[in-house]
């Protein structure tokens, strides 16, 4: 992540061949329930199975302007962020970007257009277009209000947040995304004692703070104890101080627990890998406050379109 590390990689990399292990790349297939279908009314059915089209502003979501994240109606993945919407005039919800990897382009049968559907379940959105200027990322993703359904910013009882650190925050950031129930993720600082930390501040040693990433899911599609397996068996618990390569108090492996079950669980976990031989090291701290990281370390791997260097999966439990 700094210019020191990559050439300690470098190096690293051309002695051993046993300091990163190599893991499947395909992390969507990793420890996932099976996706379950939203039974769909017939309405829903024929604009999502059979790609038809809804009647221009009659969408409910056309004039909405709320803070939260817009999912797909059949599957409930994370498709749009309300930061991303913006009116077009056009009758139906506009968006200039989607959650990364999570909308698929396909050439219409019109051979004109271009579909988008849920990369996940294949549900039909509606139509992507690009040019048209309305804002500077030039893209405008026409959606059927339909194919969406909403999930609100801190909406009592919709949605619940863990907080982890384990190594850099890159790699923990991508297996948490692939979580089936994860509507959103930010990378950050926490548990120091320095305000507003900057990133050279945090890698210099002296801010006190981990390396960490917000987890917001859906307890309705996933729970606080499926996202901290997933959390334990895509780092290493037993490494102090390090992960893999990586090196710096920065990097120390915690849970960040919001609620005495969140404690609770968590110390079920590490009793559970102690009893099976796993020396864990982890810490379980009450959460603090959460400074979220420079835009560039978000979703950082999605937009390098790479994998992580020292992070990947390892069946524990």
């Amino acid at each position: 992540m700094t210019v020191h590390k990559h050439v300690f990689i470098f190096i690293f990399s051309l002695l051993s061949f046993t300091g990163c292990t190599q893991y499947p790349e395909d992390a969507s297939k990793i420890n996932q329930s099976h996706m379950k279908f939203k039974q769909l009314t017939p309405e829903e059915e024929q604009v999502i199975v059979n790609k038809g089209t809804e009647a221009p502003f009659t969408g409910k979501f056309e004039k909405f302007n709320e803070p939260g994240t817009y999912v797909c109606k059949r599957c409930a993945t994370p498709l749009y962020r309300s930061a991303d919407k913006f009116d077009a005039h056009c009758g139906w919800p506009s968006f200039d970007d989607e959650i990364s990897g999570a909308v698929k382009r396909i050439a219409d049968a019109d051979g004109m257009r271009t579909e988008i559907v849920c990369s996940a379940c294949g549900a039909h959105l509606g139509h992507v277009f690009s040019g048209e200027g309305f804002t500077d990322k030039n893209t405008r993703h026409c959606v059927n209000s339909i194919s969406l359904d909403f999930v609100p910013d801190g909406g009592a009882g919709l949605t619940d947040t863990a907080v982890f650190a384990g190594g850099c925050f890159w790699g923990v950031e991508y297996y948490m995304k692939k979580i089936n129930g994860v509507i959103s993720t930010d990378v950050g600082y926490t548990g120091g004692k320095t305000e507003n930390p900057t990133y050279k501040e945090v890698c210099a040693g002296n801010s006190g703070h981990y390396e960490a990433i917000k987890v917001l899911f859906d307890p309705g599609r996933t729970t606080f104890e499926a996202v901290a397996r997933m959390f334990f068996e895509t780092h290493d618990p037993t490494q102090w101080n390090h992960q893999g390569p990586d090196w710096g108090e920065q990097y120390r492996s915690a849970v960040f627990y919001r609620n005495e079950d969140q404690k609770n669980i968590t110390e079920n976990l590490i009793r559970e890998l102690m009893e099976k031989g796993f020396k864990v090291v982890t810490e379980v701290i009450p959460a603090k406050k959460f400074w979220k990281a420079e835009d560039y370390h978000q979703d950082y791997y999605d937009h390098k379109g790479a994998t992580p260097y020292c992070h990947g999966y390892v069946k524990r439990f």
